[in-house]
Formats: structure tokens, C-alpha cells, sequence
């Protein structure tokens, strides 16, 4: 068990490591699950090798999580001095010549740079990753330290101001006193629906009960989000010492944090954090030396999406099949084990330590009148730059968008935003303007769920977006209630009759009589927003609804069944490389001959529309 003054020791330490002199350089790979999937263990495995070839003993060489700008994996950042270099898309063939020119010769390889080298008289000032427009319109709350420190080092986390909240909590708050500053701070749930997380405390605190728990949700199964992931990759301290705080609020004594099988990097260094908490005496029994006695375990989580509904979460953590519960009782009262229970998502807890040492107003004073704070998106689909970011509340769609995210690639518009994932809807671009709040989201008919924000450009069909949601909605349905595992399905087959080009508008009308069906009469949450990104591109997309049904055109271009591809002689060059591509033989001609695709053949691949570079193959 370590001590106050230990802790203290710690600190100093190991913060200076992070301050390195002239001369002396620290280097970190960026080595989360996306960061290792475009190759940053061998970069960093090269790094070492010839480090230690080379004898250099003025460099260290660390691991740390998500840096986030995605795009630009592998990422290695180089400190020395007040200097940060930040090198992207590195390949391992590229060590020996930072390693020779920069920290060696002193001179940093600019063109591996993520900007261009800036001159100032005769110094250099390399343009680090924290200067780009990706950066520079975020602030970092809850990622903090993701990006920064090596996550597999207490020491590290420690040196950033780590568990002196906890500390502080429980040698200068009462339970009470915590629980005001967390209602005070505006804090809402980063999970789902925005419940207030000083509320939600408070009501498990006054339930009086022999045993009570703190539970972690970091199921996240959202297509195409990745925030709870990158936090516990990147800095899972935090949740654990915010799970502390939780516990000592109101009055627990055990934690579970569950979380995928599908994120194994996450798990392990969950794993190592609790494993190092524990050698601390930061967590277990008698915590620093007083009566406060609080430990965690994971449950993993087989990725069922349904399980991130509260109540088959705590289900599947009883080793019960997940499936959700009537409510009321709520789990504040009648939770895990049927004992009261407070349960929030990896993001939430990531605020808690920071609220507890830099105060309630700090963190009120960002964000909007009811939406405080800020909120992480994995920023993805058609947009230049993809990543994790994390903004104010209030920020701008277009703001996000534009600046953030550097556009819509090769030119195409903007036509939709899709957040809350299958529980969400699409925003429109005639809401380009529109400040994301949780109360602004859903009074246009979407909701900020965890934070997935994926863009889409003007080739994408909004109805087959919907279907998308709707298949994996139908798939992940638990089916104990007949609205949501017949009712998604109906949808489903609904929309699969739209898209091919066999409905009727009176079809349209019953598909969203069933949505309003299903909203009214599912048991949880999963079945009751499943409707919503059909109702939101009903509502904001009708004409291309109404373009499948009556004119059998799907104005995108994608639903098979109601496009063809032809040939455009009036640009066709005759080359035949249309030909050469189409997997079943559907064109005819030679070369210097007139092209023809056999619509009784095509089968509407689009092999040739990709192979063209003259456009002379068309969709109709």
C-alpha cells in the first residue's frame, strides 16, 4: 500500500520524465486498437531495436492510446524540451531515419510530419498535431490522458493528477459533498438519454440496503463507435478511480465493469489497471489507511448489443441471459442482485475525477444551459478526416463537420449526419447549423446515444440507410417482447420492399403507423428508438421515399434493383476495360467498337462503373 506522500514522490517523479530536457527525447507510438491495426506494434518493436543498437540512452520509447486522428495511424510523437513532433503514418522501413536525423542529428524529418515545418528567424517550430484544425476546435476532458501517457503505468496516470480525487474525496468530502458536486457540475449520462448523473447517485444513495454496486457499462455496440474503447485503452485509471468515487458516494463496496470480449486490448489493460490499483492499496479494503473499502471486478460481455440496455446489462452480469427488466423498480433501488445499483458508461466516469478536483463550475461552464461539458464522437464515414474527438457541448454540426473533420471528401455535399446509432437518426444538412445538445438532438428526431457520428455524402440512399439500422437492430433483438422482435422486423421487410422497388404508398403510411407502434409498446429502450432512423429520414427524406415507391428510382444510385448501368457512346473510348471487368460477360464489343451491357445479364455489380475513367458508364 502506498501512502499520501508516496503518492506525492510519484508524482514528482515521474511528471518531470514528461518534461525532457534539450538533448533528451521521449518518444510515444500511439498503440491502440486502431494504432496497432495499421502496424504500430512493428514501428514500435523497430523502435526499440535500434535504440538499444544504437545505445542511445537520452531516449525512452513508450506506449500510449488512441492520439486520435485516426487517418493518419501509425502516429509517433517525439518530445525533447518544449518541443513535440508529431510523425504520422509511420512505417516501420522509416525508424532508422528519424532515429539517425532526428534523434540523433537534432533535426526533425519534416516530411513525415503531420504539417509543414514553420520558421521563425533561424529556428524551427515543427507544426504538431495539437495545432490543426482537428485539434485545435476540441477540448479534452474525458480524453485527457489518452494520448499522452503509457496506460499499462499507474506511475504515469499518478503523475497527471491521478486518484487525488479519490484521495480528496474520501479525506475532505462527505459521501453527501461528492454527490452535490457531481448534480452541481450538470453532468449527464454520455450513454444514451442524458439522465442526470447526480440525480442517479443520489437516488441509489438514500436507499438503504446491506450490500449496494457501482456498475461500469463499456459494452458499446454501436456500428461505428469506438469512444468507450479508445478511454479504457487509453487511460483506464480513470474509470476505476471514478468508480471509487461512485462507490464512496453511495455507499458501495463492489464494482463490475463489463465490457466486450470484442475489445481484447481494452480488457488487458483493464486487467493490468486494476491488478496495479489494487498493489497500491487504491483499491480493496481500507483504502489509503481508512474505513473505506471499495474493489472491482470485469465481466466480459459476449456483444450483444441489447445488453447495453441497463437492466440486461446487470442481467448478464448475474450470469443470466441478457435480457431487459419491466421498469419500475429501477436498478437505484432494486439493481444488481436485486440491491441498489448506479450504473453509467465509460465516458461518464472518464469526467468524474477531473469535476472533483477542478470544481463543479469549471465544468458547467462549458457546454450549453442544460447540456454541460463536453462529448466524445468517433467521427466516421464520408469525411476527410476520421478519428476520435471530443468538443464542448454547443459545438456546431457544421462546425465538427467542416473544421473538425475537413469535409466531404472529393468534393461531394453533405447530406446527413447519423448519431445514437441504431437508437439515433439522421440530421439533415438543412440542420447544418444546428448545436449538438442532448435536448437539440431529439427535438429533431435523433438522440446523442454514446457518440457515433458518421457523415454521409450525396451517394447515399437514406432508405437503405435506414434498412442498414434496422437489420442490425432486428438482429440484435432479444425477442422477449412481440413489439420489438416481430415489429423490427416487419420494418425491416418493409423497407426491403421499398428498396426493391414492389411498394406502394399505402406502405408508406403503414411503415410509420408500425414505427409509432413499436416506439409506444417495446419493453426497453432498445425496441422503443429502433423506429427512429426510419421516422428521421421519413420525416427529412420523404421525396427519396417517395421517389423508390412511385417512380421505382432510387435517386442515390444504390438499391440494385432499381438502377441500371448503361453506356455512354458519346464518351465511351472503346478500350474495353468495362468489358474486362464485368464478372459475367454482360458487355459486348471490341476494342474500337461500340460497347453494350445486356441488362439481362448485369447483375448490377458496378464492376464497370468502377473501372471507367472516362464516365461513359452511367446509372439510371
Amino acid at each position: 500500500m502506498v501512502s499520501l506522500d508516496k503518492i506525492k514522490a510519484i508524482r514528482d517523479r515521474v511528471r518531470k520524465q514528461f518534461l525532457p530536457a534539450d538533448n533528451t527525447y521521449r518518444v510515444v507510438v500511439g498503440m491502440a486498437t486502431c494504432g496497432i491495426a495499421a502496424g504500430a506494434k512493428s514501428v514500435y518493436d523497430e523502435l526499440v531495436k535500434v535504440i538499444k543498437e544504437k545505445g542511445l540512452d537520452n531516449v525512452t520509447v513508450s506506449q500510449t492510446g488512441c492520439i486520435g486522428a485516426c487517418q493518419y495511424e501509425p502516429i509517433v510523437e517525439v518530445y525533447s524540451g518544449d518541443q513535440r513532433v508529431t510523425y504520422v503514418k509511420i512505417t516501420a522501413d522509416k525508424v532508422d531515419e528519424i532515429i539517425y536525423r532526428h534523434l540523433m542529428g537534432g533535426h526533425p524529418v519534416e516530411k513525415y510530419t503531420i504539417g509543414a515545418v514553420l520558421k521563425s528567424g533561424e529556428d524551427d517550430n515543427i507544426l504538431s498535431i495539437e495545432d490543426t484544425a482537428f485539434y485545435k476546435y476540441q477540448k479534452r476532458v474525458a480524453l485527457r490522458n489518452c494520448g499522452i501517457i503509457n496506460p499499462e503505468s499507474i506511475d504515469e496516470y499518478i503523475a497527471f493528477d491521478g486518484y487525488q480525487a479519490l484521495i480528496d474525496c474520501i479525506t475532505k468530502y462527505t459521501p453527501e459533498e461528492v454527490i452535490e458536486i457531481v448534480k452541481a457540475s450538470g453532468l449527464r449520462g454520455r450513454g444514451g438519454g442524458g439522465f442526470p448523473t447526480g440525480i442517479k447517485w443520489s437516488l441509489a444513495a438514500k436507499n438503504q440496503a446491506d450490500q449496494k454496486y457501482v456498475c461500469c457499462n463499456a459494452d458499446e455496440g454501436d456500428p461505428g463507435a469506438f469512444m468507450d474503447r479508445s478511454v479504457l485503452e487509453g487511460d483506464p485509471h480513470a474509470v476505476i478511480e471514478a468508480m471509487a468515487i461512485a462507490g464512496y458516494a453511495i455507499g458501495a463496496t463492489q464494482g463490475y465493469i463489463y465490457v466486450r470480449a470484442e475489445y481484447p486490448v481494452a480488457v488487458k489493460r483493464l486487467k493490468i489497471a486494476i491488478d496495479q490499483a489494487r498493489e497500491y492499496g487504491l483499491l480493496g479494503k481500507n483504502i489509503l489507511g481508512t474505513d473505506f473499502t471499495f474493489d472491482l471486478d470485469i465481466r466480459l460481455g459476449a456483444g450483444a448489443f441489447v445488453c447495453g440496455e441497463e437492466t440486461a446489462l446487470m442481467t448478464s452480469i448475474e450470469g443470466k441471459r441478457g435480457e431487459p427488466r419491466p421498469r419500475p423498480p429501477y436498478p437505484a433501488v432494486k439493481g444488481l442482485f436485486g440491491k441498489p445499483t448506479i450504473l453509467n458508461n465509460v465516458e461518464t466516469y472518464a469526467n468524474i475525477p477531473q469535476i472533483i478536483l477542478k470544481g463543479s463550475e469549471w465544468f458547467a461552464s462549458m457546454g450549453t444551459e442544460k447540456s454541460k461539458g463536453t462529448k466524445v464522437f468517433a467521427l466516421g464515414g464520408k469525411i476527410n478526416n476520421t478519428g476520435l474527438v471530443e468538443i464542448p457541448m454547443g459545438t456546431t454540426l457544421r462546425q465538427v463537420i467542416e473544421e473538425i473533420g475537413g469535409g466531404i471528401p472529393n468534393g461531394k455535399k453533405f447530406k446527413a449526419a447519423q448519431t445514437g446509432g441504431p437508437s439515433g437518426g439522421c440530421i439533415p444538412s438543412s440542420k447544418f447549423e444546428i448545436e449538438i445538445d442532448y435536448d437539440n438532438l431529439v427535438n429533431i428526431g435523433s438522440m446523442m446515444g454514446s457518440g457515433g457520428l458518421i457523415v454521409m455524402d450525396e451517394d447515399t440512399c437514406m432508405v437503405d440507410i435506414a434498412k442498414f439500422f434496422l437489420d442490425f437492430t432486428v438482429d440484435e433483438s432479444c425477442g422477449k417482447c412481440t413489439p420489438c422482435r416481430i415489429g423490427t422486423k416487419r420494418l425491416h421487410e418493409m423497407l426491403e420492399k421499398i428498396t426493391s422497388g414492389n411498394a406502394t404508398m399505402e406502405d408508406l403510411d403503414k411503415l410509420e403507423e408500425l414505427c409509432y407502434y413499436i416506439k409506444d409498446n417495446a419493453l426497453c429502450g432498445l425496441g422503443q428508438t429502433a423506429p427512429n432512423p426510419v421516422l428521421s429520414t421519413l420525416k427529412y427524406f420523404y421525396d427519396e421515399y417517395k421517389a423508390h415507391v412511385v417512380d421505382r428510382k432510387c435517386p442515390a444510385g444504390v438499391c440494385k434493383n432499381l438502377i441500371s448501368y448503361v453506356i455512354d457512346d458519346t464518351k465511351c473510348k472503346r478500350c474495353t476495360a468495362c468489358k474486362r471487368a464485368c464478372p459475367v460477360q454482360a458487355i459486348e464489343g471490341a476494342v474500337k467498337q461500340p460497347h453494350v451491357i445486356d441488362q439481362s445479364k448485369c447483375i448490377k455489380c458496378g464492376a464497370c462503373y468502377e473501372a471507367c475513367k472516362f464516365g461513359a458508364v452511367v446509372k439510371r
